[in-house]
């Protein structure tokens, strides 16, 4: 999944004075733009058995298309802000949403599977310099006092795309092939692109963005270990959500009313997860990561030992989906406490380690679903969140510096 609550990420410069007056029209562009990337982020899930059968592949290279966006915005997360650190960001984002529209019209009209790969590359590319600019961007776009709200606004893009990419591109897909779903992600992406165009101001650059903070930030041991936690946790999760249709189809088989039902039930429980994870996180985040990895673990196991039954199965998978919700804004603030000094530089090592799991889930679950069915990609997660588990039980933080409330400009 790609990682909404580390997005603040670009560089170490000193805090803009906030514009007079907040800027919702743009703030609210800002949320059409993530819940189109996070959209066209999750159709595979939902369309992979009719992708790989149209292109000819095997289930677990059609899944090598979510390791293709994953891998590409780990390299953008932090090089996008460096790459344009001169260019207005306004002019910025547009050129982002630019590569999500091209990204769409290329799957729409892919015939092999090269082409879709290099379609989910420019999502990659736009998802991960997405991700690092938009904390900085709303904290410009409205007044200090505001930019909380601006923030559970753009956030909520993604919760609405949780709930409803994986059901309604399962049900497209069915209904009128795989491509439409694709279409209708071009449509918000289209949408997206009309709104910035009308409603962002010109955001001149404010500072001169740095990667050598990244370096400096890796030898420290605290960082190194909530990053090693999240490439267990988060790549067990994406061997398991990446592959989950295949398993629904041919280990529970499940109609495809009853996988967009399942889905559906997927994307509510991660929209009550997040709620309940941020609360659960807020007051540890240790705790957090550690329930959330032993609850998927347990479901994983429970989908091996009796995946074949529709309602262990359809019950395990709604679980999972609210298990995930205690990750994202877990693992945020044990980064942030890691480095409070370098609280930017560290969110953006935090995105591209996310999306390094993606890859390492997506690549790990796919030669398994290959080589020994559906259940390997359970199999997988059993093992990683298990490990996971462990590793922040015995390291993870136990309180710390306090949170920094502000990120850098861009």
């Amino acid at each position: 999944m790609t990682t909404p609550a580390c997005s603040a990420c670009a560089d170490d410069g000193a805090l803009p004075q906030a514009l007079p007056a907040a800027n919702w029209p743009a703030v609210i562009s800002l949320t059409l733009g993530v819940f189109g990337l996070v959209t066209a982020e999750f159709l595979p899930a939902s369309l992979l058995t009719e992708m790989a059968r149209d292109l000819g592949v095997s289930e677990g290279a059609g899944g090598q298309t979510v390791t293709a966006t994953a891998l590409v915005g780990a390299i953008a997360a932090p090089s996008i802000p460096v790459l344009t650190r001169r260019m207005d960001r306004r002019v910025v984002m547009l050129a982002l949403t630019v590569l999500l529209l091209a990204s769409n019209a290329m799957a729409v009209f892919a015939r092999d599977l090269f082409t879709l790969l290099a379609a989910r590359v420019l999502l990659g590319i736009s998802l991960g310099g997405f991700w690092s600019m938009a904390a900085p961007l709303a904290m410009r776009l409205v007044p200090e006092d505001a930019f909380p709200r601006a923030m559970s606004l753009i956030l909520t893009g993604v919760s609405v795309a949780t709930v409803c990419a994986a059901p309604i591109g399962a049900w497209m897909g069915d209904t009128w092939g795989w491509r439409s779903a694709f279409v209708a992600a071009g449509v918000v992406g289209l949408l997206t692109l009309v709104a910035q165009l009308l409603t962002l101001p010109a955001l001149p650059p404010r500072a001169q963005p740095d990667l050598r903070v990244l370096g400096r930030l890796l030898t420290r041991p605290a960082v190194r270990t909530a990053l090693l936690a999240v490439l267990l946790v988060i790549s067990g999760h994406f061997a398991g959500f990446t592959y989950i249709r295949p398993l629904m189809e041919d280990v529970a088989h499940l109609s495809i009313g009853a996988i967009s039902a399942v889905l559906l039930g997927y994307g509510i429980g991660g929209f009550f997860g997040n709620l309940a994870g941020g609360y659960v996180a807020g007051r540890s985040e240790r705790h957090a990561i550690v329930l959330g990895s032993v609850l998927i673990a347990a479901l994983a196991v429970a989908l091996l030992l009796a995946g074949h039954s529709a309602t262990v199965a359809s019950v395990a998978i709604v679980l999972w989906g609210f298990a995930f919700g205690a990750f994202p804004v877990g693992f945020q603030i044990w980064i942030v406490r890691a480095a409070p000094d370098q609280a930017e530089g560290a969110s953006g090592l935090l995105v591209a380690a996310f999306q390094t799991a993606i890859a390492t889930g997506a690549i790990g679950g796919g030669l398994l679903v290959d080589g020994i069915g559906a259940l390997g990609a359970p199999l997988l997660a059993a093992v990683t969140m298990t490990l996971g588990a462990l590793l922040t039980l015995r390291y993870g933080p136990r309180g710390g510096a306090p949170l920094p409330t502000q990120p850098a400009a861009i």
